[in-house]
């Protein structure tokens, strides 16, 4: 019997399909009862990340009750500090810390080895390929260089300007050099342990930039924008053959260079993106994005007004319908609900 490519797998080839394919950035998380129930089994949030069996279990958890068109595996962006010999850690209602920087030399030293490192990670992919429907998409991901730079720089982040990682770009200006060579160190590893995440079992993988936003022309390429290039490319030297998609989460004025010059497959926007840009980013590669997810919050007829307006305006291009940033803790599941029987996915 021959099997049809993945509704997701159409759109990242620049396919339209019949509907948007749909996911939701943290569609496992803490809006499900399932969800944290589970997670009050594991000690801590790390422990959590990389036991194989609880990481499967939650990206399972939204698949069963949604039946979106692409699972993403359960993990952390900061797991890759970890595997550079930095100590990181989540502390409840605080968020994540992370201990003195490593030497560029042990970091560069460790880098080869982080797929290896996280292989608790592949474990979960592998888990979760074998239970996932064949016309479904298993997403793997990490966080892109600069952004998990940010936290590596700013240790235990009580300095960080909301919004700005103000410390890590003061880095950027001041230590030039010391954030080029950490970056390289990430570069290198992040294309190491999507590589794992490829041969065991992710059919996409995507580059999460948190902290895009806020960056002039020449730190967006400096610290966004080659990072980018680089990985992309070296993973590919790696032998990544999957779909890449990147994400630089507000840097909508870029979205256009970006898609241009960085050889992902597709290009996520966030919630600000106009939807104007949104359709010339749509004519060079696939987008994914961009409902606001305080929308799903409150759900309702503005609701369902923003969605018409994204069906609209970007429906007849390949697109994949996502939110532009992560489902809130508080979200209704029948919000998320009413999302998928619009778009005609439920």
């Amino acid at each position: 019997m021959v099997m049809s490519t993945p509704l997701m797998i159409q759109a990242l080839q620049g396919q339209t399909t019949s509907r948007p394919p749909v996911w939701f950035m943290r569609q496992a998380g803490r809006h499900l009862p399932e969800y944290r129930e589970l997670r009050a089994k594991a000690p801590d949030f790390i422990s959590f990340c990389l036991n194989p069996e609880m990481a499967a279990e939650a990206t399972m958890q939204p698949m069963r009750r949604y039946g979106f068109d692409a699972a993403i595996i359960f993990a952390d962006i900061l797991l890759i500090p970890g595997a550079l010999g930095q100590k990181v850690w989540f502390e409840g209602g605080e968020g994540p810390r992370l201990g003195a920087l490593p030497s560029v030399e042990e970091m560069l030293e460790k880098a080869p080895h982080a797929g290896e490192a996280l292989k608790t990670v592949g474990e979960s992919l592998s888990l979760v390929r074998a239970q996932l429907d064949p016309s479904k998409t298993l997403i793997g991901f990490a966080g892109a260089p600069w952004t998990v730079a940010t936290y590596m720089l700013d240790g235990e982040a009580r300095t960080i300007g909301k919004g700005e990682r103000a410390a890590a770009r003061a880095y950027a200006y001041s230590e030039p050099q010391k954030v080029a060579a950490v970056l390289d160190a990430l570069i290198e590893s992040t294309a190491h342990y999507l590589k794992m995440q490829q041969d065991a079992g992710a059919m996409v993988l995507k580059i999460f930039e948190s902290w895009a936003e806020g960056l002039p022309d020449d730190l967006f390429e400096t610290l966004v924008l080659r990072p980018h290039q680089k990985l992309v490319a070296r993973a590919r030297e790696l032998g990544v053959t999957v779909p890449i998609m990147g994400f630089p989460r507000g840097s909508a004025v870029h979205a256009e260079r970006y898609a241009r010059e960085c050889d992902v497959d597709a290009v996520a926007l966030d919630t600000a993106c106009p939807l104007e840009i949104g359709k010339r980013v749509q004519q060079i590669k696939p987008i994914q994005g961009a409902l606001d997810p305080l929308l799903l919050r409150v759900g309702g007829e503005q609701l369902d007004r923003r969605v018409d307006q994204l069906m609209e305006a970007w429906g007849n291009g390949p697109w994949v319908f996502n939110l532009g940033h992560g489902v809130m803790p508080d979200v209704p599941i029948a919000h998320v609900e009413q999302v998928l029987k619009r778009i005609g996915a439920q």
